[in-house]
């Protein structure tokens, strides 16, 4: 059986040092594969008050999303710059490119997406709430829903608190295909992630 769908508080965030100590994060959530201490997927929102170098994650992909502030620009030591700007702004890349974080004009809030590509497989899109809206989550997969603005409640397979501002619900599939009823006004970040099949070990010969 596999964990139950449920709301995770803004306040219950845990602000941790980053990788390499350069700045601070609030941890949402992490993830860990069966029989492994390891993450494989791990939910943040990393605060940015100055420039800083980002850590470097071999193995894993990784998607930020400008939440809050004027700005920032990604400069990767290729030569390669992507500046994030509001509104939510996003841009994917791999966890092995090594960057420094600028500022646009002071500091900003961005969340932060990680995976580890062997394990997991992701897709996350910004979008408005508007009344209902259904979501099926598959066994092996889980849902992610960050609400960004305004206020929403879930019904349907699970009994879950209301999200407010800033909170972000889990939602899974314990006990065989769950059905969930997204309902509210605002806007949120959605994202799903599946977990993948193992690969078969290869064949040796003698």
């Amino acid at each position: 059986m596999g964990r139950p769908a449920r709301v995770i508080p803004a306040n219950e965030y845990r602000r941790v040092r980053w990788k390499n100590g350069a700045g601070w994060t609030r941890e949402i959530h992490a993830e860990s594969g069966a029989g492994s201490g390891e993450w494989d997927w791990r939910l943040s929102i990393a605060e940015i008050e100055a420039d800083a170098p980002f850590s470097v994650f071999p193995g894993v992909d990784r998607e930020l999303v400008l939440l809050g502030g004027n700005g920032l620009r990604l400069c990767f030591d290729d030569g390669e710059t992507h500046e994030l700007l509001p509104p939510c702004q996003r841009l994917r890349f791999t966890g092995e490119r090594t960057l420094v974080g600028e500022l646009v004009d002071g500091r900003t809030e961005d969340f932060n997406l990680m995976w580890r590509r062997d394990a997991v497989a992701t897709q996350l899109w910004h979008r408005p709430l508007v009344g209902a809206m259904v979501v099926f989550v598959d066994p092996g997969s889980t849902w992610v829903v960050h609400l960004l603005a305004g206020r929403a409640r879930i019904a349907g397979d699970a009994a879950l608190p209301p999200l407010a501002m800033g909170d972000t619900a889990l939602l899974t599939a314990p006990d065989g295909r769950a059905r969930y009823v997204l309902d509210g006004g605002g806007e949120a970040l959605l994202i799903r992630i599946d977990r993948r099949e193992p690969r078969p070990a290869s064949p040796t010969t003698v």
